[in-house]
């Protein structure tokens, strides 16, 4: 049932009785599909035919499937309503189609018709009966000129057209009898008594008519954004009525019997005096005006004629078109976009059915348009990645978000591309998911440019370690001999050589660490290992770096945990390190484990300088060094923590922290205790 709250169907509010049947009407199992998605031609004649009083019928598409309002339902009578509501009238008027069907044809050709006390035989209470009708046949036209729809503008005459057969039968019954008999003043009396009842039927049948040329004026009063001038051949005003009328130049006086002269400057009258002579020469025809305050206008001429087929009057109708440009342009500008993205825009099913495809896709994928809609996504995707969509279905389906990320796709040549991917729901007026829309950017020159700096860097670090490691060695050598010949400069001078040459020896371990963890080429091996020995050895080497430190090792042993032993070195290593380079002299730093279900908490935590809030959250990212006066001495490349935080990653991990300003800081992490254990 269509749900007038949403903003795209405030065109079917109102209408009584048959506004709501109409609403309750899922109209996308119909060929006029869902209202939404209505023309804006359509919806603007459906707005008009429910907020009027007159009998209009509208006719849409090549069906000619039907919508009526409350004051044209009578016309159906029983045997035709409701079923007559959204089914083709070439069914609904069976009966009659030879006749009218011509005329339905006409009107889509773009003629206008109109015919005064028109007969027609219609079963419409079970029986056939000829029915009469002022009719007016009018052309639905879009935006772009092209009919699609019939309006159907009527007035019942039947009783009229019996009361005067009536009376012209009384009148030939009474020619007949005096030529024919010489008549009794008596009888005389009792046939001039019928005649005028007769008479008296006649007056009630135009003071309806009458009633019905007023009740048309008032179509006026019930379109919403509209002004509708009606004026008789002379160019005067017979009714000047809507809520447009301020817009339009006009006051809230009575126009009528004024002519245009004497109410606006003759120049404006001489620029619609040509529209005026066309209307009242027979033509029916619109066109879009805009006002001096920039909204957009579209009026409907329409001629007026009476029962001998003579234009009486023309009817102009001005309808507030602004939202329908606007939302024009909206759609032209977004399309433009589109179209003019660097990005592939895609939108595709949730069945992952291709829809949409713009220049920026084929492009980038080699795949025209029309070679790729409505085949699926999988055409795109490597084999060895064909589990990703269904993935981002599921997830997307269970409502969950998902988030950005990066992958390969395969072009029409088969040639692998880099790409990054961002993934949005498209949803439907209730909200549900009905598809989705990705944008694709071709990232492959980025990884190329990151795969160079990554070689380079491993490159460079690799070519430095190989003379440090030869200077460790030399210097461990000398440094042995310094110590038997009991040389106190030279044992000192190496020393400090041998420290600088095992920091750099770090750094440049944990260069390589992250170039091949940017390069994914990071395998683990995992085993069971005594987190206590390994502890034990870490201290023992750092402990040879500074003396200035007391490194106690709490709560480890018989720690048994399963992980890469070397990888958890480096991590230990890093957070040693960091605790004795921004731990005051003296200072105590403590390595202690926690068993707890199944899992090894390992803390490091020192009496230092303490981390700002501010930069914790940033800690971990790589090459971050926080801005603080305290640590402007202390050297680093920004590293250690990013590489923990990644060795850790891979291990199902993460590293955590507990800090406080100038009281120092505890860092943290999880491990499986070895289920041997």
């Amino acid at each position: 049932m269509a749900e007038i709250g949403n903003k795209g169907l405030h065109f079917l509010a109102g209408g009584g009785e048959m506004g709501e049947l109409i609403r309750s009407i899922d109209w996308s199992e119909t060929p006029l599909g869902d209202a939404e998605k209505w023309p804006p031609s359509l919806k603007q004649t459906v707005s008009m035919m429910l907020t009027t009083t007159f009998p209009v019928l509208v006719c849409w598409g090549a069906n000619y499937i039907q919508l009526y309002n409350d004051a044209f339902r009578p016309i159906n009578g029983i045997s035709k309503h409701p079923q007559a509501l959204g089914g083709p009238a070439k069914e609904t008027y069976a009966e009659i189609w030879e006749t009218i069907g011509p005329m339905f044809q006409n009107v889509m050709n773009g003629e206008a018709l109109g015919f005064p006390d028109f007969m027609v035989p219609m079963d419409r209470n079970g029986f056939v009966e000829n029915c009469y009708f002022n009719f007016s046949y009018s052309p639905i036209r879009d935006e772009s000129g092209k009919v699609n729809g019939v309006l159907v503008i009527c007035v019942e005459t039947t009783d009229k057209i019996h009361a005067i057969e009536q009376f012209q039968t009384l009148s030939e019954e009474l020619a007949a009898a005096n030529e024919e008999y010489a008549v009794t003043n008596e009888e005389l009396a009792a046939v001039n008594e019928e005649l005028a009842a007769s008479i008296d039927e006649l007056t009630i049948t135009q003071n309806n008519l009458q009633r019905s040329e007023k009740l048309f004026k008032s179509i006026a009063l019930n379109i919403p954004k509209s002004l509708i001038i009606m004026i008789d051949r002379n160019h005067r005003f017979i009714a000047v009525e809507g809520d447009l009328m301020e817009k339009l130049g006009y006051d809230s006086r009575d126009y009528t019997g004024k002519h245009p002269t004497e109410v606006a400057p003759p120049e404006r009258y001489e620029a619609t005096k040509h529209l005026y002579d066309r209307v009242l020469s027979g033509e029916k025809f619109s066109a879009e005006r805009q006002a001096a305050t920039g909204e957009n206008f579209m009026v409907h001429f329409v001629p007026l004629k009476n029962y001998k087929d003579e234009v009486e009057a023309g009817l102009m109708i001005a309808l507030d078109i602004t939202d329908i440009k606007q939302a024009e342009e909206r759609s032209a500008k977004l399309a433009a976009i589109v179209e003019t993205s660097d990005d592939a825009i895609i939108s595709k099913t949730m069945d992952s059915v291709i829809t949409s495809w713009n220049a920026s896709a084929e492009r980038m994928f080699g795949f025209k348009a029309e070679e790729i809609i409505g085949k699926t996504i999988y055409e795109l995707i490597p084999p060895d990645r064909q589990d990703e969509e269904p993935e981002i279905i599921s997830r997307l389906k269970s409502g969950e978000r998902v988030q950005h990320f990066e992958t390969k796709r395969m072009t029409k040549d088969k040639r692998l591309l880099d790409v990054s991917v961002t993934i949005s729901p498209i949803k439907d007026k209730h909200g549900e998911i009905i598809g989705v829309s990705k944008i694709v950017r071709d990232i492959t020159e980025r990884k190329l440019e990151e795969q160079r700096k990554n070689d380079f860097v491993a490159m460079v670090s690799h070519e430095l370690k190989t003379p440090l490691t030869t200077i460790n060695s030399y210097v461990q050598l000398l440094l042995a001999k310094a110590k038997d010949d009991n040389e106190a400069f030279r044992i000192n001078a190496l020393t400090r050589t041998h420290v600088q040459a095992k920091k750099m020896t770090s750094m440049i371990e944990d260069f390589l660490s992250v170039a091949r963890l940017e390069e994914g080429k990071v395998p683990l091996y995992n085993a069971p290992f005594n987190f206590h020995k390994l502890a034990e050895e870490t201290t023992a080497d750092l402990q040879f770096l500074t003396s200035k430190h007391n490194i106690q090792l709490i709560d480890c042993k018989d720690v048994e945990v399963n992980a890469d032993r070397d990888k958890i070195g480096q991590v230990l290593n890093n957070l040693l390190s960091n605790a004795i380079k921004y731990s005051p002299d003296g200072g105590t730093i403590t390595v202690s484990c926690e068993k707890k279900g199944g899992k090894a908490t390992i803390s490091v935590t020192d009496q230092g300088v303490g981390i700002r809030p501010e930069d914790q959250v940033r800690l971990f990212e790589r090459f971050y060094r926080a801005n603080n006066e305290k640590l402007q001495m202390v050297s680093g490349f920004g590293i250690g923590l990013y590489l923990v935080s990644e060795i850790l990653r891979f291990h199902n991990s993460k590293i955590e922290l507990k800090s406080e300003e100038n009281v120092g800081s505890t860092f943290y992490f999880t491990l499986d205790i070895h289920d041997g254990q």
